[in-house]
C-alpha cells in the first residue's frame, strides 16, 4: 500500500488506465478515477470523478484533496492539431496548474516513445537526450515533459515522465520486440514511480525486459523497477507472422516506427 491517501488517475477508462486499476491501493489508499464519462464498476477503494481535461474548473475539482496524480488521460494517437492542442497540451497544463494550486507533490506522466521517435533504431539513447518528436502527438509529449520540468524547477512538483514504448497484451510486430511493455510491468513501473522516495524531474522508459533495446533505462532501475516480462518470449511467433522490413523505410529506420513514416495528419485525413 502506498503512503498516498488519495491518488487521481486520469484516463481511467482507457486501456492503460484500466490496467492500472489492477494495482489497487498500491496507487493510493483511495484512487479517484477520472475519465470523460462515469465509471460504474468501482472497487471499495475507488471513487468516480468524471472530468473533461480541457475544463480547468472540472480538473481543479478532480485534483482537490489528492496527494498524487497518475496522468494517463488525453489523446492517445496522432490526430488533428486542435485535438492534440486541447486534450494533451491544454489538458496537461490544467493538470499541473491544478496540482500547484492544491499542493500535489508527485505526478507520474504517461509520455511516449514518440517524443524521441526520430532517433534511428541503431542509436542507444537515455532519458537525457534532446527530444526528437515524430508527430504532433509526439510534440505534445515533449511539451508536457518540459511543462513538468518547469513545475519542478519553479514549484517543486516532482514528476516521473514515462516514455512508454508499445504497451499491448503481447508484441505483434518486429519493432514491438524492442519497445514492448507488458501490462504487468507497466503497473510495476507506475507503482515504483509513485513510491520512490525522491524523483525530482525524471525521464524513464516504459519497456519490459527485452534483450533488444533502443534505450538505456538506468533511471527506471533507480526507481527499483525490475521488469518481469520479456518480448523475447514472443519472438518466434512474431518472426513467423511478419516479414523483415526495408531498412530504408522510415517505419523501420526510426524508433517511432509508423509515426515517423506518416505524413502530416491533416494532409492524409482530408
Amino acid at each position: 500500500m502506498t503512503d498516498y491517501n488519495r491518488t487521481l488517475l486520469t484516463g481511467a477508462a482507457g486501456a492503460l488506465g484500466t490496467q492500472l486499476r489492477q494495482s489497487g491501493t498500491r496507487l493510493g489508499k483511495i484512487v479517484r478515477l477520472s475519465a470523460r464519462s462515469p465509471i460504474k464498476d468501482l472497487a471499495s477503494h475507488e471513487e468516480d470523478f468524471p472530468a473533461d481535461l480541457t475544463d480547468f474548473d472540472a480538473v481543479s475539482r478532480a485534483v482537490e484533496g489528492c496527494d498524487a496524480i497518475v496522468h494517463m488521460g488525453g489523446q492517445g494517437l496522432e490526430a488533428p492539431w486542435k485535438t492534440i492542442l486541447d486534450a494533451n497540451i491544454a489538458g496537461s497544463y490544467n493538470i499541473y496548474e491544478a496540482a500547484r494550486r492544491h499542493g500535489v507533490k508527485r505526478i507520474v506522466y504517461a509520455s511516449s516513445v514518440h517524443a524521441i521517435g526520430f532517433y534511428e533504431r541503431n542509436e542507444t539513447i537515455d532519458g537525457n537526450v534532446p527530444t526528437r518528436p515524430d508527430s504532433l502527438y509526439g510534440v505534445s509529449k515533449t511539451f508536457v515533459e518540459n511543462l513538468a520540468r518547469y513545475y519542478f524547477d519553479k514549484f517543486g512538483i516532482e514528476t516521473v515522465s514515462l516514455r512508454i514504448g508499445s504497451s499491448f497484451p503481447e508484441p505483434t510486430d518486429r519493432r514491438h520486440l524492442i519497445t514492448w511493455l507488458s501490462y504487468r510491468d507497466c503497473r510495476q513501473l507506475v507503482e515504483k514511480s509513485l513510491s520512490a522516495e525522491r524523483v525530482g524531474f525524471m525521464v524513464a522508459y516504459g519497456m519490459s525486459n527485452n534483450s533488444q533495446a533502443f534505450w538505456d533505462n538506468r533511471t527506471a532501475a533507480s526507481l527499483g523497477y525490475h521488469p518481469q516480462d520479456s518480448a523475447d518470449d514472443y519472438a518466434e511467433k512474431v518472426f513467423a507472422k511478419t516479414k523483415q522490413g526495408d531498412p530504408n523505410d522510415p517505419a523501420v529506420r526510426f524508433q517511432g516506427g509508423s509515426f515517423a513514416a506518416a505524413g502530416h495528419y491533416e494532409d492524409e485525413n482530408k
